[in-house]
C-alpha cells in the first residue's frame, strides 16, 4: 500500500475532475458517497466539492446521512450508547435508497428529498422535495455508508487509524469507537471505496493506493 501527500485544495479539484469524467450519457445523474467518522469530517470534502463541480457545469444537491437515521425509539432501543446498534440499526438506509439514491437511476424523476429526519428533535423535518437535474451530481456524506448495498456511481472513504480516530473523536462520543472497529473489520471500507483517502492530519491528507 502506498500513500501520496496531497493538498486538501488539490484533493478535492481532482475529485471534482473525475466526478466530472464519469459517464453522463442521455443526462444522468450521478450519486457519489464521501464516507467517513465524523472525526474525518467527510461533510467538510462533500461541502468542498459543491464549488468545483458546478464550475464544471454540474448541478449539485448536498445530502447527508445524518439527516436519515431512525427515530430514538428504534435508535435507542438497546441504550442510548449501545456500539452495535450505532453500527446495525441507526442509519435508515432503505429510507435514504427510496427518498434519495433510486430516483436517480438512469430514467428516474430526480425527485430527492434532502432530509427525512432530525435525530435532535426526534421529529420529521418536513422538508420538501427538490429535483436534481439531469447531468446533476448527489454529493451524500456520512458514517457507515459502505457495505449495504447503496447505489452509488464513486465511493470516496476517509480512513483514520486507530489513534487518530480516538485522538479526534470527542470523549462523549468514544462508545461509537468500537462500531467503527467493527467497521474496519467486518466491512472493510478502504477496499471497498473506490478512493481511500488517509486523512489522520486533515490538513495533510494523503491518497492511498492499494
Amino acid at each position: 500500500m502506498r500513500m501520496t501527500p496531497i493538498s486538501p485544495e488539490r484533493l478535492a479539484e481532482l475529485l471534482a475532475d473525475r466526478i466530472a469524467g464519469l459517464p453522463a450519457e442521455d443526462g444522468r445523474r450521478l450519486r457519489i458517497a464521501v464516507d467517513g467518522a465524523p472525526a474525518a469530517r467527510p461533510g467538510d470534502l462533500a461541502d468542498a466539492l459543491v464549488e468545483p463541480l458546478r464550475l464544471r457545469g454540474r448541478p449539485v444537491l448536498r445530502v447527508s446521512a445524518a439527516d436519515f437515521l431512525r427515530p430514538a425509539s428504534v435508535r435507542l432501543e438497546y441504550g442510548k450508547q449501545d456500539a452495535d446498534a450505532f453500527h446495525d440499526l441507526w442509519l435508515d438506509d432503505g429510507a435514504l435508497q427510496r427518498e434519495v439514491l433510486d430516483p436517480l437511476e438512469p430514467g428516474g424523476t430526480g425527485r430527492v428529498l434532502p432530509s427525512l429526519w432530525d435525530a435532535a428533535t426526534d421529529r420529521a423535518t418536513r422538508a420538501p422535495y427538490t429535483e436534481l437535474p439531469p447531468r446533476g451530481v448527489l454529493l451524500l456524506d456520512g458514517a457507515l455508508l459502505l457495505g449495504r448495498w447503496l447505489p452509488f456511481e464513486l465511493t470516496v472513504h476517509l480512513a483514520l487509524g486507530g489513534a487518530a480516530l480516538a485522538r479526534r473523536t470527542p470523549a462523549e462520543e468514544h462508545w461509537t469507537l468500537p462500531a467503527f472497529a467493527r467497521y474496519a473489520e467486518e466491512t472493510d471500507p478502504g477496499a471497498l471505496a473506490d478512493l481511500t483517502v488517509k486523512v489522520d492530519d486533515p490538513r495533510r491528507p494523503a491518497l492511498v493506493e492499494r
